[in-house]
């Protein structure tokens, strides 16, 4: 075990990040603006660490809450955009923090605006537009009242509209998608009409920019989430784009062995009895469970990498350790390393191998990691 660095860790690669960034850069026109999806604690990556590694390659940062607003602008003074739903003191606070507020439909844009007077302020506001995903936003039969309502009021500076994507990873069938494109389009055509011709526009993430946006510069926003930490959407994506574009990722999780001793044949281990060794085994104790981030789902399924090899989980995964099987691994030691997610020698678990195991994707497998683990730059 190394001197100086903690138990267990994430190791978090400057190089691939920026690397990650430059990639999707060559996607996309020069005027084309990218946003870096930094909420989740950065997916798990750890916002703060991120923001300060990526702020001179991006234009803006979104965040979902007001909480991580307040983390980032301690490490950045770049735009940052709030998408997830304020309440009064959550405003507030956003608007001390300049931050650019998501407003939901037209009660939330009176709560902002008679927030903002109170404070003698304006405000930049993006407006959410629901373009079939039945989720938040104002629907598009609403576009041509909201913008009356919006002309109103005096403290709000109406910066953008945009909408979120359902379903665009399904290239085999692109029915919804262009749905959505139609749909985001016309109400957007409707605010330029209507004196907004320069107001900020994003339906894209990761998906969009690489089915959709690409160098047609369709949309001056766009919001690089999943592939900025090295990660594909979906399969399809990455088989389509992988002549195009290298990702790499960008998170190692480590920790070291607590224990290693040897079980006897029929012996239980863990929780409830679920394994039983069936002949003589070496194992070792992990320090990491289910409040690290090692989903118990992995209970008897899952893998560690310690030595460069393959350790299966035995047992149930508890909430601050595993135990993994090292009888085929010669001289494993206390304090060896051990490596949950990332490259260790040859050997490499991704973060969609972990998925697959716990029958999720890619994105829960990191955002799940607690934020309590020490983020430490490579």
């Amino acid at each position: 075990m190394q001197k100086n660095l903690p138990l267990s860790y994430i190791e978090i690669s400057k190089e691939n990040l920026i690397h990650n960034i430059k990639q999707f850069r060559s996607l996309l026109k020069s005027k084309t603006k990218i946003v870096a999806v930094i909420k989740a604690n950065a997916y798990g990556h750890g916002d703060q660490v991120v923001a300060s590694i990526t702020s001179p390659y991006v234009d803006y940062f979104q965040v979902d809450s007001i909480e991580e607003c307040g983390r980032v602008r301690k490490v950045t003074q770049k735009p940052i955009l709030i998408l997830g739903y304020l309440n009064e003191d959550g405003i507030k606070r956003a608007i001390k923090n300049k931050a650019i507020i998501s407003a939901f439909d037209l009660i939330h844009l009176l709560k902002i605006n008679h927030i903002a007077i109170g404070l003698k302020t304006k405000v930049k506001v993006h407006l959410a537009i629901d373009s079939y995903l039945g989720r938040e936003g104002i629907m598009p039969n609403q576009v041509e009242n909201i913008i009356k309502e919006i002309k109103i009021f005096k403290n709000i500076i109406l910066d953008g509209v945009y909408s979120h994507f359902a379903n665009i990873e399904d290239t085999m069938n692109s029915t919804h998608a262009n749905r959505q494109i139609d749909t985001y389009h016309k109400c957007v055509e409707i605010f330029k009409k209507s004196g907004f011709p320069d107001i900020h526009t994003h339906i894209s993430a990761t998906s969009g920019i690489l089915v959709y946006e690409k160098k047609e510069n369709l949309h001056n926003l766009v919001r690089l989430g999943i592939g900025l930490y090295g990660m594909w959407p979906s399969e399809h994506l990455e088989y389509l784009n992988k002549k195009k574009i290298v990702l790499k990722p960008v998170m190692k999780w480590v920790t070291h062995v607590a224990q290693v001793k040897i079980l006897p044949a029929n012996y239980p281990i863990g929780y409830g009895l679920t394994h039983i060794t069936k002949k003589t085994t070496k194992i070792a104790v992990i320090p990491q469970g289910y409040f690290d981030g090692i989903s118990r789902s992995l209970s008897n399924n899952g893998e560690v990498l310690i030595k460069g090899k393959k350790a299966k989980i035995l047992g149930r995964v508890a909430m601050n350790m595993v135990v993994v099987d090292v009888s085929n691994i010669k001289d494993v030691a206390q304090e060896d390393e051990v490596v949950i997610l990332g490259k260790q020698g040859k050997s490499e678990i991704k973060a969609e191998d972990i998925a697959k195991e716990s029958n999720t994707i890619n994105y829960e497998a990191t955002t799940r990691i607690s934020a309590l683990l020490p983020r430490v730059i490579k």
